[in-house]
């Protein structure tokens, strides 16, 4: 895997692409962590929680995942860790917010999804290099994303 400095933008601009990169690792949405995320949040929508009335009324015949589950799952799904490179020298990493949110098509109670992303902009700025990644999530199997994402990150270099 190439190393890149945070702070060396021509290196990192090479890596922006159209094209996203390959999944990383799948993590099954069950109806447990979908209660869990109902209770976190108190988000206990009945197409999220009641299994027996969502096999009579869901159009999906199933509870499925709240949208910010799904976004929230991200770290679990490790899609930055099939990258082709890695950051280095950087003192932090701020979540500098979203550009575009998505959600795209339902993912079922018991299903697996992934993900997978693509460099989309590096710019250079006064308190760092702001980095835009877009992110694809899936249900395992499915042409059509679930979840699209496009994060920014601002990486800072290191204070002292």
């Amino acid at each position: 895997m190439e190393t890149i400095r945070f702070d060396d933008i021509a290196a990192l601009q090479k890596h922006v692409s159209a094209d996203f990169g390959p999944f990383g690792e799948a993590f099954e949405v069950t109806q447990d962590v979908i209660n869990r995320f109902a209770d976190v949040t108190g988000d206990h929508q009945w197409i999220h929680v009641d299994v027996e009335r969502a096999k009579k009324e869901s159009p999906f015949k199933t509870t499925i995942a709240h949208g910010f589950l799904t976004l929230s799952l991200l770290p679990m799904m490790n899609a930055k860790g099939k990258s082709p490179f890695q950051l280095t020298g950087q003192g932090n990493a701020v979540n500098y917010g979203s550009d575009k949110l998505r959600f795209l098509s339902p993912v079922p109670s018991g299903s697996k999804i992934h993900a997978r992303s693509r460099l989309v902009s590096v710019e250079a700025g006064p308190k760092g290099t702001r980095v835009e990644t877009e992110v694809a999530v899936h249900v395992v199997g499915n042409d059509r994303p679930a979840l699209l994402y496009s994060m920014i990150v601002l990486y800072q270099g290191k204070v002292g």
